[in-house]
Parts: structure tokens; sequence; C-alpha cells
């Protein structure tokens, strides 16, 4: 671990220890810290922009008067994710739909194979997304940890508190899932452009 990253988790040691003792200057810069990160988590999550703000204020309300909860056995970017996503968790069964998310950084994670033939193709976007659309979040939420928000299957682990075992295998089903679905969308549309080909000729 970096030195930087080192003062960095001890600075926000110090300042959830402020917290505990009722701080407020020290959980508006938490929030500064995180709030960015944790609204554009909880977006890619819902797909809806005015629920992910809301559900992020719920968030670090909880941080705040849950503090005292918070033990250092585990970094406290991990203990905020882990808020944010059982309220994403909860959000998305009371609203029973699964939506659609901007994981462009996702297709990084798949193989080219499962890509059309022209990688800056919009059609690749919008199957991504259309694939994305259908993925439960029982998959979802570890593929965007690891994939987009660059968190280790040991931190997710600790974050959706699952066995290790278990967040590999749900990141590793999600991206064949995904891999899957690209490779049928692919075939479909060169479908249609043979066939509009034979038209046209």
């Amino acid at each position: 671990m970096s030195k930087g990253l080192k003062k960095t988790r001890m600075d926000e040691q110090e300042l959830v220890r402020q917290i505990q003792k009722g701080d407020e200057m020290a959980f508006a810069e938490i929030v500064k810290i995180y709030k960015d990160k944790i609204v554009n988590f909880l977006w890619k999550l819902t797909g809806d922009y005015q629920k992910a703000v809301e559900l992020s204020q719920e968030t670090f309300m909880r941080v705040y008067f849950k503090a005292n909860k918070y033990r250092p056995v585990a970094p406290f970017s991990s203990w905020v994710y882990t808020i944010a996503s059982n309220l994403a968790k909860t959000e998305m069964k009371r609203s029973r739909r699964f939506a659609a998310v901007p994981l462009d950084d996702v297709q990084n994670h798949l193989p080219k194979e499962a890509y059309a033939s022209n990688p800056k193709d919009s059609g690749l976007l919008t199957n991504l997304r259309a694939a994305l659309s259908s993925l439960h979040p029982r998959y979802r939420i570890p593929v965007i940890l690891k994939d987009v928000e660059g968190f280790s299957q040991e931190e997710i682990a600790q974050i959706l508190r699952c066995p290790l075992g278990t967040i590999k295998a749900r990141i590793s089903r999600g991206r064949d899932y995904l891999k899957k679905e690209l490779e049928k969308a692919s075939s479909e549309d060169n479908s249609l452009a043979f066939d509009k080909e034979y038209q046209d000729g």
C-alpha cells in the first residue's frame, strides 16, 4: 500500500473518530470526500439520478448517526459502500424493476469476440445496456463494484457481506451472462445487416 493511501486512510480514521464525538465539520469533510463517488455508484445501480441523490443523502445520514457502529477492521470506504449497497438493494426490491445502467467500463472485461466487428459501433453500447438491464442485481452489484468502482474481490465480499467464493462466482456468472447476451445480440445484428444487403441487392 502506498504512503499516500495509508495517509488518506489514517486521515479518514481520524475524521470518523471526530464524527463519533459529534463533530459536524468532520462529517462535512467525509461527505465532501465521498459524495460524488456514492452518487455515481448509486446512479449506475438504479439508473435514476434523482433517486441516486436521495439514496446518497440517506447513506450519509446513516454514516453520521451510526458512526459509533463502525469498527476499523476494514477500510472506511468499504463501510460507506456497504450502507449504499444495502439501500440500493432495498430500493430495487421495492421498485421491482431492473434499470439499464451506463457501464461502458464493463466491456473492457469481456472477450473481444463478444463485440461487433467495429468496437466503436454505437450498437455495442446499446446491446451492453440491454444486457445489463436484464442482469439481476445479485450479479450486477458485484460486477459494478469490481469492473467500474475498482474494488478487489475481497473488499466486495466485505461490502456485500458474502463469502469470497460467492462473490467470485457472481462476478464470473455476471460477466458470462453479459458475454452471451452480447454474442447473441451481435449475431442478430449481423443477420439483420445480411438480410438488408440481400434485399437491397
